[in-house]
């Protein structure tokens, strides 16, 4: 049997822009997709805090430093600059692979530096 279970997730992301004008996804910082081992051109779900939508996309990398969270294409319809959202991926596991299950879970403070990395819920 395989489990869908929470894989990474970046916890509190500022929107520092909407970009409806753009083919679409999230571009994430470098140094962030790093600290969340996530990839570019992966699926993730978007939370958004502010105003309860959620929605899927996928990465695309942002510049190393910048802290940019930017919401392309349609997405950019969901969002607005300054909301909170949750940057959410999932993998698939067997019930071996659970058995030393660590999802990352990266905090962020409000200039999306980030403030804890963990490795529990």
């Amino acid at each position: 049997m395989t489990i869908e279970m929470l894989y990474s997730k970046i916890h509190r992301a500022t929107v520092t822009d909407a970009n409806l004008n753009y083919v679409g996804s999230i571009t994430i910082d470098e140094e962030l997709l790093e600290a969340s081992k996530m990839r570019v051109g992966q699926k993730v779900e978007i939370l958004n805090i502010n105003n309860g939508e959620r929605f899927s996309t996928y990465i695309i990398l942002g510049e190393r430093g910048k802290r940019d969270i930017c919401l392309n294409g349609a997405a950019a319809r969901k969002v607005h600059k300054g909301d909170k959202i949750i940057v959410v991926a999932y993998a698939t596991y067997d019930e071996r692979e659970l058995e030393n299950y660590k999802p990352r879970v990266v905090l962020l403070n409000d200039e999306n530096n980030i403030d804890a990395i963990h490795e529990e819920i």
